[in-house]
């Protein structure tokens, strides 16, 4: 237990150094982000070389606005907040669809059913959502963020996340089921 406040304590004082412009610092909480940031960056632009140039900018523009950071506690919600956002500004320049882990969602969405045909029926049933419902969906059941994180993420109030998640949910279960003959209906 000492040693996880310990740590904390630790990152709390590299995020207060790095507030007042200490690169050495702030280059020490990248370097502890560094994986989590890769693998969320890569889930989004699903090329390491995008992945890259996402967590890039997001360094560079984190860097900036570091100063303004209000609660030095939340230093890595708050850099995957700028990564997330950083990698939906790229893909819409692009005009892509958010890509996302289809057998992850559907294996959480539908109890374990990976059929083929629900993968592709999944995934084009995401992307009918609304932006603001794609991202909750993915943050939760992809990233396994909890709603009080993805809040802090999107910007929004706890309520708002969790009616977005049952909206996406609602219009996800309506469509599904639209997308399957009568007496196949997923349960």
């Amino acid at each position: 237990m000492k040693g996880v406040i310990k740590a904390v304590e630790n990152k709390e004082i590299l995020v207060k150094k790095a507030m007042k412009r200490d690169a050495e610092a702030f280059t020490q909480l990248l370097m502890n982000e560094e994986r989590k940031m890769y693998y969320t960056a890569l889930s989004y632009m699903q090329s390491k070389e995008d992945a890259l140039d996402a967590i890039q900018e997001t360094a560079y523009k984190a860097f900036l606005a570091v100063s303004k950071l209000r609660e030095p506690a939340y230093f890595s919600t708050w850099i995957m907040a700028i990564l997330i956002r950083e990698c939906y500004q790229i893909l819409r320049k692009r005009n892509q669809v958010i890509p996302y882990e289809e057998s992850e969602l559907v294996s959480k969405l539908s109890d374990g059913q990976e059929d083929i045909v629900q993968n592709l029926l999944l995934r084009e049933t995401i992307a009918k959502l609304p932006e603001a419902y794609q991202t909750v969906i993915v943050l939760y059941y992809y990233h396994d963020l909890a709603i009080r994180d993805i809040a802090l993420i999107i910007e929004r109030p706890i309520g708002t996340v969790k009616t977005y998640l049952h909206r996406a949910r609602r219009q996800l279960k309506k469509e599904l089921e639209r997308g399957y003959p009568a007496d196949e209906k997923a349960t």
